[in-house]
């Protein structure tokens, strides 16, 4: 038995709370190593009578290891509990003061890991609309200039190739007069990168954090888009840019002009008593000298942002906040951010920018999810690089499933592109197919899916500033089918609820791609062939009769004991399962 690959961690994405009334166990082993696991657990203070034995079920496995889960429900959880492991004929004991050959009732509770009390007020719950959320990123200023007057000098004609520093007029008027598009493509949530006042056309560098920025319009037009957002039930993230600011920010340019003898002098992070450009003496974002980083740990800093988010929150009912940089922020701020926000609206999703593991942020205390760039990556490799096989595909996915609770996973912001990376099809070589196979995976699996405005007509574009063109609102240069084949996604994605709320397996070999999702009597399997040569996919369960691909209307019947779809070449299914 290989007892070096075991890991279990008590109070962590190793033994959370699912709910007031279940607790999830895990345990990690080395692939192939294990016959069985069990757990056995027990009331801490009344152990000897009160121990159960539990077969734990092996849910995903990555390259190295295996991972099992025992979904514990019980309305009481002072809980003692250890691992009996089966190998090859071997049986160990491993509990929190190591591995033993034989368990020691009499001195259980100097062995047993254990999960002291279950406090309510400690379950990361997340909002319920969430796990029924499909949303959309709009960069707003290529999205539609819906009002000319509000547009900047110097405008760049819409359909030029944008430039770093170029402007071409989106505004929140343009996203108004196109909610009917986004309606028609059935998305329920937009997330909008920053509007407030900014010089840039980005606005990731803000100059007053209350105001509107002018060439997108003003506050009223904002509560207007909120509001006809809500009517036809879509919700509206704002990008909160808390990191950094621009140095056109009053208060820095209060610093640049008095030094320490500033009021705001403590709100950044100055090393000396004048503010130095080059080399710089002052804290930025990625060493640009125009975007300060903010001291979130100052008090009157931390007010100032935080009396933020009470303002747009409180006044015009925004449905949460998508958190630039976040992991470069103290994890204090971020505590004291989710009481001010839930506080205002418990509903209100948490959303951080967090590009690798961000486990520490996503405990209940702090984030709900985070942009779920680990996936982005992967299906970069298998969809349009094709890179990795499809068994490797789902190792990596399942690894990335074990880093956190099953909540977090259900609101993961699940992404193929974003205004910081090249657009999809960009990175397939212009490979519609690959790009509508990444789009089928995407909405099948758990989390909130999201698209990038415009990947949905089939626009392309190079890294930042090619990812940020103009939306083409010419319907007659769109890619129809492409445009067709994402409604059709997100209508399954919304009206099945397998695909919303199942659990997620996975049945793959290196040339198929298998998911499947569960709910009560309820399968759809997701079948991706991205190899070149057909694939057969064999159901198991022999109480299914017939089988219809959602995507298609084609349909199946049993016709033995063995039952084979085949899956030809480039191909994708989802399809439902029928009962006899």
């Amino acid at each position: 038995m290989n007892i070096q690959a075991l890991c279990h961690i008590p109070k962590s994405n190793y033994a959370y709370a699912y709910k007031t009334d279940e607790l999830h166990i895990r345990i990690r082993t080395a692939k192939g190593d294990m016959t069985s696991v069990y757990i056995i657990n027990g009331n801490k203070f009344n152990w000897k009578n009160s121990q159960e034995r539990h077969q734990m079920k092996k849910v995903y496995e990555d390259q190295y290891f295996e991972y099992y889960q025992y979904e514990l429900r019980s309305k009481d959880f002072r809980i003692g509990y250890y691992f009996e492991l089966l190998s090859e004929g071997e049986t160990l004991f491993y509990t929190e003061a190591g591995i033993v050959d034989k368990f020691n009732d009499e001195l259980a509770y100097c062995y047993f890991f254990q999960f002291p009390y279950l406090n309510e007020v400690d379950v990361h719950t997340l909002p319920a609309w969430t796990r029924e959320a499909v949303f959309y990123q709009i960069f707003v200023e290529r999205f539609f200039n819906g009002d000319e007057k509000n547009s900047p000098p110097n405008l760049s004609d819409w359909d030029s190739e944008p430039q770093s520093r170029s402007f071409h007029g989106g505004d929140l008027r343009g996203i108004i007069a196109k909610l009917d598009h986004l309606t028609e493509l059935g998305i329920n949530g937009i997330y909008l990168t920053p509007i407030f006042a900014s010089p840039s056309n980005h606005k990731y560098d803000i100059t007053d954090y209350f105001e509107i920025d002018p060439y997108f319009g003003d506050k009223e037009t904002f509560r207007e888009l909120v509001e006809e957002a809500h009517k036809r039930d879509i919700r509206i993230v704002l990008d909160a840019v808390f990191n950094h600011c621009s140095d056109k920010f009053p208060p820095f340019a209060d610093v640049v002009e008095k030094g320490r003898a500033s009021k705001y002098y403590d709100w950044f992070h100055l090393q000396e008593d004048q503010v130095v450009r080059n080399p710089l003496n002052y804290e930025t974002f990625g060493y640009i000298s125009s975007m300060p980083k903010l001291n979130t740990a100052n008090p009157e800093m931390k007010k100032y942002l935080l009396d933020c988010v009470r303002y747009w929150t409180e006044e015009f009912h925004i449905d949460g906040w998508r958190l630039d940089v976040s992991d470069e922020i103290d994890h204090k701020f971020w505590r004291e951010f989710r009481t001010v926000l839930k506080e205002i609206n418990k509903d209100a999703i948490i959303i951080g920018e967090n590009w690798h593991d961000a486990l520490p942020w996503l405990m209940g205390d702090q984030f709900d999810s985070v942009m779920n760039y680990p996936v982005t990556k992967l299906c970069l490799d298998f969809f349009a690089r094709k890179q990795m096989d499809a068994f490797s595909f789902t190792e990596q996915l399942g690894g990335y499933l074990m880093r956190y609770p099953n909540q977090v996973n259900e609101v993961m912001l699940n992404l193929l592109d974003s205004h910081d990376t090249e657009r999809f099809l960009y990175s397939c070589n212009g490979d519609k197919e690959s790009l509508k196979s990444a789009a089928t995976f995407l909405f099948a699996y758990q989390g909130m899916p999201c698209t990038y405005y415009g990947t949905e007509i089939g626009m392309t574009g190079h890294y930042d500033p090619g990812c940020r063109r103009g939306f083409n609102w010419n319907r007659e240069q769109w890619d129809v089918e492409l445009f067709d084949h994402y409604k059709k996604l997100i209508h399954l994605r919304k009206s099945e609820e397998a695909l919303k709320h199942g659990t997620i397996g996975f049945d793959s070999t290196k040339s198929l791609f298998a998911m499947k999702r569960s709910l009560l009597s309820e399968c759809i399997y997701i079948l991706i062939n991205n190899s070149e040569m057909e694939q057969n996919y064999q159901i198991r369960d022999d109480k299914v009769s017939t089988a219809v691909d959602l995507l298609s209307g084609q349909s199946w019947n049993r016709t033995g004991e063995t039952w084979i779809i085949p899956v030809p070449s480039g191909s994708y299914f989802y399809i439902k399962t029928q009962f006899e």
